[in-house]
């Protein structure tokens, strides 16, 4: 997909759409022994914010991945869902790109019927890209005046970046294990390279950054801030 977008297929990107719903803070389970959940709405375990921290996070840093935008400017609205919590649960943030373009994020950890839904739908001048984390191995591809198609990972051709991380045949499920070492494999060869002086390709180079993570933090900040101050917008 980050392929796809940086060789300019979906032409000037207008528009991108990205959802993380799950379920598993819709009631309570912090008053019932339940570990994660218990740090995880505590403030003084998790920090300022529950829900974004937690999950919003992820959908700033694929989004950042894929699109290669940077957000300008952002307004969020927070809202606690749940018995005397006092971190958020639920967030919608609207967002405006480096280039002009448009964003709207949702995380939500109260969503019944969701799992772990992160969703980045992506729209263009010229052409739509969609991915869903719990089918992580299919890719919706639509070109204006040309029928929708799916690309199948292990199947179909894809750009030698993205084939490189493909670790399996086709069909078999793969994803979020084979993510983790995908981005170790890419560290370990940046590190032997830089430890034997040769140069180190931008496909090893290919994992999260320390400035990635500042970002993240940046974002969790910023959307707190903004909730706080009645969705003002704000310079990221």
């Amino acid at each position: 997909a980050r392929e796809m977008v940086s060789h300019g297929e979906l032409g000037e990107i207008r528009m991108i759409m990205a959802e993380y719903p799950q379920e598993w803070l819709a009631t309570s389970i912090e008053k019932e022994g339940q570990k994660q959940a218990a740090w995880r709405t505590d403030p003084e375990l998790a920090g300022k914010s529950c829900c974004v921290g937690d999950i919003g996070s992820h959908i700033e840093n694929t989004v950042a991945y894929i699109s290669g935008l940077e957000v300008a400017s952002l307004s969020a609205n927070l809202d606690l869902f749940g018995d005397d919590r006092q971190l958020d649960t639920n967030a919608s943030v609207v967002l405006k790109y480096n280039n002009g373009a448009s964003g709207i994020y949702w995380c939500s950890q109260v969503a019944i019927g969701h799992d772990n839904d992160l969703r980045i739908r992506i729209y263009g001048s010229l052409g739509t890209i969609e991915w869903a984390q719990q089918t992580p191995n299919y890719l919706k591809v639509a070109y204006l005046g040309r029928p929708v198609q799916i690309l199948s990972r292990g199947r179909d051709q894809l750009y030698p970046l993205g084939a490189r991380l493909s670790r399996i045949p086709s069909g078999h499920p793969e994803g979020y294990y084979e993510a983790f070492a995908n981005i170790y494999a890419n560290f370990t060869e940046a590190l032997l390279a830089k430890m034997a002086g040769q140069t180190v390709t931008p496909a090893a180079y290919d994992y999260p950054s320390i400035e990635a993570g500042i970002k993240g933090v940046r974002f969790i900040a910023k959307t707190v801030e903004s909730s706080q101050n009645g969705a003002m917008w704000l310079s990221f």
